[in-house]
């Protein structure tokens, strides 16, 4: 006997969605776009295949791995099927805008992913808001507060902001002449959190004395924002831009707090998640009762350079369908009315009418037996001495 299952059954990590979860993701996508534009952040739509070169530019090799690939039969070159938008909207940004302004622009699509992060869907709906040229505090601080809004829009519980900046650990690493090899090692081991390991490369290594101190300390500064002035007490004679790294953590979470008190904040000083393209500030959301983040984010200067113009850019990224779980409270279904398949002038204007109402109209269809309530209809069209009415059924 023929197996069918084949022919039905999706990949792992594929996902759909049937009408009532279509439905609530795309009312939850328009709300969102709508929230996005009152900040004036304006809508994209990049194409679901590129050209690899652009894919993965000013990601390093973590997209690549991540991308499906198939060759292009026009011109021969491979493509890749976007496993992450980001890329996409820098080089719109860096090549097709070419705005002197700083540029807000968001986006909404699928991404595929040859593997799923955190044992998330492999084909998650991106959501995401991106600003680019300007590199200082407050488009940092507007970029979270966007993502902290989206997060209150979707009634998402106690949103724990977990924070780190990557400039600290490369200034470390370069003071210290670290080779490649040896900053992949050691990053390795501060993204673990080893610390007897940490300890004892750093014996092994023979760094200069303060720069090993600190960077013994870095795994160990984490916790509440109180992390940032203990490790202004370590670093206090440490490399100009660390200092100037831990200012900018203690000024942007002061402009958070103030903004959004019941936000709370994890400063770790080892996060370095994206270290490969990230060039500052990097972060994560986190919830009660999900164990992998609801969203992430942070800066990465200079992603357009290889489209010809280098940009600061800030911005977030997470996803539909997680938001949509947060019990994001669904406007009711429009009761709809059922209409007998007879042809006649003035019933086919009294539907065209009806649905320039936004009404929601069925049409039986002949020679067919039809239940409207079982189709979701609460009214009928009838006929009455002559004119179409609408009744309760």
């Amino acid at each position: 006997m023929l197996n069918t299952h084949h022919y039905w059954a999706l990949p792992d990590g594929i996902s759909e969605a049937l009408p009532d979860e279509a439905e609530a993701l795309e009312q939850l996508r328009r709300s969102l776009l709508d929230l996005y534009a009152t900040w004036g952040y304006r809508l994209v739509m990049p194409p679901l295949v590129e050209f690899m070169e652009s894919l993965r530019t000013g990601h390093g090799t973590h997209l690549d791995v991540q991308t499906f690939k198939l060759t292009d039969q026009l011109s021969g070159r491979m493509m890749g099927v976007r496993a992450d938008m980001t890329p996409q909207i820098a080089r719109i940004d860096a090549h097709k805008l070419q705005t002197e302004h700083p540029n807000r622009l968001c986006y909404m699509g699928s991404v595929l992913r040859t593997r799923s992060i955190h044992d998330g869907s492999r084909s998650p709906l991106q959501v995401g808001a991106e600003l680019f040229g300007h590199a200082g505090l407050d488009s940092d601080v507007e970029v979270i507060s966007l993502l902290l809004e989206t997060l209150a829009h979707c009634q998402v519980p106690q949103p724990l902001l977990d924070i780190g900046h990557v400039g600290i650990f490369r200034t470390l690493a370069r003071e210290a002449g670290m080779s490649e090899q040896q900053e992949t090692d050691f990053y390795d081991m501060l993204v673990r959190k080893s610390l007897p390991e940490i300890d004892a490369w750093l014996a092994q290594a023979k760094l200069p004395a303060e720069v090993s101190a600190c960077l013994q300390q870095l795994p160990r500064l984490n916790g509440s924002v109180e992390v940032l002035d203990q490790a202004t007490t370590l670093f206090a004679n440490a490399h100009p831009e660390v200092r100037e790294a831990l200012a900018y953590l203690r000024t942007l979470t002061e402009r958070i707090t103030t903004h959004f008190p019941q936000c709370n904040i994890h400063v770790d000083l080892a996060e370095l998640s994206g270290y490969d393209y990230h060039t500052g500030i990097v972060y994560g959301i986190y919830t009660l009762g999900m164990g992998r983040e609801v969203a992430r984010g942070g800066r990465y200067d200079g992603i357009g350079e290889a489209f010809g113009r280098t940009r600061p850019a800030t911005g977030f990224s997470t996803d539909l369908r997680t938001l949509a779980t947060f019990g994001l409270q669904q406007t009711a279904k429009p009761a709809a009315i059922f209409a007998p398949a007879t042809q006649d002038a003035a019933l086919e204007q009294l539907i065209r009418k009806l649905r320039g109402q936004q009404q929601r109209v069925i049409r039986a269809l002949e020679g067919q037996v039809h239940d409207p309530a079982a189709l979701g209809c609460t009214q009928q069209i009838t006929q009455h001495d002559g004119q179409w009415r609408i009744v309760a059924i």
